[in-house]
């Protein structure tokens, strides 16, 4: 039997003391496309780490393409939500992309193959960023910079491809042609996108989960009344009619 992409088996994590995620368990098929919701603080976030072996888990057990995550590391590519780095640092949007590349034994080494910059010229073609190859990183706005860093995750050719609120700073525009190509990417590689953009990531993804503390997952997508209750504290409608939106009705804060 092949291995699943991800396994998470009664997993709790605690930052001193204070539980952030308790008895996660799930797996997750090859080709999945999943979408993790929930609210600020619910533990999205933690569960990415956790899973790309940033964190350790305090109970059970991960694994991820049927190895402990450090072990599967080179396998797979990271988006994080937001990146610190010195904006004044003297380095190119493709040298950045090349970054990708870097992995296994070349790690350290700057020498890239033609086949390495060929790979990264057609990925930041796709994502819209070629002409921009030879801009400083710093002098580009927040969302040009997150199509680079999603550029760089690619280059890696991950089997898992993992994105924390890759949308967060991007235009409207982009937004929509990063879920179309998210979707033909998922013909060859796993991905997990945690995301607020419930409304447009509904018509991409193959599974759903909601994580606050807890963790609900439901196959098939479908983002479930008991799902938007947990995410949001109070009573929320999913309609769809075009583009899907949010329907909060009357509630009191207590």
């Amino acid at each position: 039997m092949k291995p699943y992409a991800i396994e998470v088996e009664d997993v709790r994590f605690s930052y001193e003391r204070t539980y952030v995620l308790k008895d996660v368990s799930f797996t997750l098929e090859k080709r999945e496309f999943l979408g993790i919701i929930g609210p600020n603080g619910g533990g999205k976030t933690t569960l990415l780490k956790l899973m790309l072996g940033i964190l350790k888990p305090d109970r059970g057990q991960i694994r991820i393409l049927g190895q402990a995550p450090r072990y599967s590391s080179h396998r797979v590519g990271y988006v994080p939500q937001g990146t610190d780095f010195n904006r004044n640092f003297p380095i190119s949007v493709m040298n950045v992309a090349l970054m990708g590349r870097l992995t296994g034994s070349r790690f350290g080494s700057r020498r890239y193959s033609r086949e390495d910059r060929e790979k990264v010229g057609q990925i930041l073609e796709k994502v819209g960023m070629w002409s921009y190859r030879h801009s400083a990183i710093g002098k580009l706005s927040e969302g040009q910079r997150q199509r680079v860093f999603i550029a760089r995750a690619l280059a890696t050719d991950p089997e898992i491809l993992f994105l924390d609120e890759p949308t967060a700073s991007i235009d409207s525009e982009f937004r929509a042609d990063l879920y179309d190509f998210l979707e033909k990417l998922n013909k060859s590689v796993t991905i997990v996108v945690v995301t607020h953009d419930i409304g447009v990531v509904s018509s991409y993804i193959k599974s759903i989960a909601c994580v606050n503390q807890h963790f609900i997952f439901h196959k098939g997508g479908q983002i479930t009344q008991e799902m938007i209750d947990m995410a949001y504290h109070c009573p929320v409608d999913l309609i769809a009619h075009g583009l899907p939106h949010r329907v909060l009705h009357s509630h009191k804060e207590e």
